[in-house]
């Protein structure tokens, strides 16, 4: 349909610069193409007529078939424009979320759409040679993959994104409509305020997701597709959360899964070997790096980390240097396992390292029984099949639910002193949002009444005859302070420069859509738009 629309874009502009427009040299299959959202809805006799064949130099049509084919071109422009653009013109561009998180769908559903940071750029690029969408950023974490996009069209962006999701994950669509959440506009915005000061998370307060969202903004930044009202949402977003943190008390506590993953196993492990049990963590990236910070907290004082290079287990053990730190690599991870009471693993392998049958082989202390596994990875490191075995207990992220358990009236007081915070910055982002909402609409108002001062002063001069340099200057002059008389009112009011006496948004935007009307200038403000996004659709 974004290509009806640029070819709807094309005839337009032709057909305001040439009033009598000559026929259309197209051929059948670009009617069939164009013109198939309006098949149903002309009569078959024009619908036949529209699919002459016509091309320069292919067949000769006598005059009567010209003059039938110019007026159907005419009626099928008009037609085309009354449907394919009224989409756009009735619909102003959306940001909207889909996704699916811990909240709304199991872990061996997101696994399948997890997407790796080096991947985000690739996805962002892909997101925008959608045609509807313009903008995009992608979150993916342990416990959420969530899309962001400016859409042209709310109902198609959805079907898009979701389309996409499906291709990716090898998830039918189907399946993620069970799964999958959707927000607009404000909503959306506050939820991603929300995920980034830690009350989306399982842990309240978790500090690791706005490390998170900041690398969104950092790895989008320079993307075709990670533009200013993304780029602008994801500030606003790090800003929140950074407050959220700073003027509440929401971080006291387990504030992330790699210190919930180590509250859990104090929870499963016996008491009394709490100072006896063999501690293996396999990975050393962000997440392992915080697990064993947080064994060390817990009193732990050796651990085996098992990791593809020992360069980073060389820098965690100059952090911790109380600590004895044993670095294996990859290829003893199961000798080490054997060896452990408790593996936690946080690895972005993206298949099982741990499956049924190597786990059964592997000796168990008789004291414990059984073997625990703490999985924080998404895709899951130990495979659910382990968790068949007498002798393993096996947790992923979605188990971590039963450490946020205690204090929850706590909990409630801090999210609502949260909110507070979060009300505060959407209102200063739609603000923000609502003002960049004028600019298209002041460039344009700018532009059609320099048209017309451009088309009077040169019917003035044709009449006048010869005039000096001195006197087209004197009517240029005359001109241009008409025109800045004309536009002063208007662009005071759309204008927000941060004075005092600045309109409120809800007054600046009903005044915007007013000027839109009066001078038609919607239409234009939304043409642009399409172009551009066919220009990169081509690109």
């Amino acid at each position: 349909m974004a290509a009806a629309c640029g070819f709807a874009t094309s005839i337009a502009s032709s057909t305001r610069s040439n009033p009598n427009p000559r026929p259309l040299a197209v051929s059948r299959p670009q009617l069939q193409t164009f013109y198939k959202p309006l098949n149903n809805r002309m009569s078959p006799a024009l619908n036949k007529r529209l699919c002459v064949r016509c091309e320069s130099g292919s067949q000769k049509l006598n005059s009567i078939d010209k003059e039938e084919l110019k007026r159907s071109s005419v009626m099928a422009l008009a037609q085309l424009k009354a449907s394919a653009m009224d989409r756009y013109t009735k619909e102003k561009s959306s940001i909207v979320v889909i996704g699916l998180n811990v909240h709304t769908a199991p872990v061996d559903v997101r696994e399948k759409l997890a997407i790796q940071e080096a991947q985000w750029p690739q996805a962002i690029s892909e997101l925008c040679a959608l045609n509807h969408i313009e903008e995009a950023a992608v979150l993916s974490t342990c416990n959420r993959i969530e899309v962001y996009v400016v859409a042209l069209s709310q109902h198609r962006g959805v079907k898009e994104v979701t389309e996409w999701m499906s291709k990716i994950s090898g998830v039918s669509v189907s399946e993620l409509c069970q799964h999958r959440f959707m927000l607009y506009n404000k909503d959306a915005t506050r939820h991603l305020f929300e995920v980034a000061s830690g009350l989306d998370s399982i842990v309240l307060g978790e500090g690791q997701i706005l490390a998170q969202v900041k690398q969104v903004k950092k790895l989008g930044q320079g993307v075709d597709g990670f533009n200013k009202k993304i780029g602008g949402l994801f500030e606003h977003a790090i800003i929140t959360g950074k407050r959220v943190r700073t003027e509440t008390n929401i971080s006291a506590g387990s504030v992330s899964v790699s210190s919930a993953a180590v509250e859990l196993a104090l929870m499963k492990l016996p008491e009394s070997s709490y100072a006896t049990s063999r501690v293996l963590v396999i990975g050393a990236g962000k997440m392992g790096k915080l697990v064993i910070k947080h064994l060390a907290a817990k009193g732990c004082k050796e651990m085996v980390v098992v990791n593809r290079t020992e360069e980073k287990v060389a820098v965690i053990r100059e952090e911790l240097k109380d600590i004895q730190i044993i670095y294996k690599p990859l290829s003893e991870m199961m000798a080490c396992a054997a060896e452990a009471d408790v593996i936690f693993t946080s690895t972005a392998s993206d298949s099982p390292l741990f499956l049924k049958e190597h786990v059964k082989t592997l000796p168990v202390d008789t004291e414990m029984g059984r073997r625990l596994f703490i999985d924080i990875s998404v895709p899951r490191n130990v495979g659910p099949c382990v968790s068949d075995l007498e002798t393993a207990e096996v947790y992923n992220v979605d188990d971590l639910k039963d450490i946020v358990a205690a204090n929850k009236e706590d909990r409630l007081r801090k999210a609502m002193e949260a909110q507070t915070i979060i009300s505060e910055e959407l209102q200063h982002f739609e603000a923000w949002k609502d003002s960049l909402e004028a600019v298209p609409t002041i460039k344009k108002l700018r532009a059609y009444l320099e048209r017309i001062r451009a088309s009077e002063m040169d019917k003035c001069l044709s009449k006048m005859g010869d005039v000096t340099d001195k006197q087209k200057k004197v009517i240029y002059d005359l001109s241009m302070g008409m025109m800045k008389k004309f536009l002063h009112g208007p662009m005071q009011h759309l204008r927000c420069d941060g004075r005092s006496d600045c309109q409120k948004p809800e007054e600046m935007l009903e005044i915007m859509h007013a000027v839109n009307r009066m001078f038609d200038l919607e239409t234009e403000i939304i043409l642009e738009t399409v172009r551009t996004k066919m220009e990169r659709i081509k690109k």
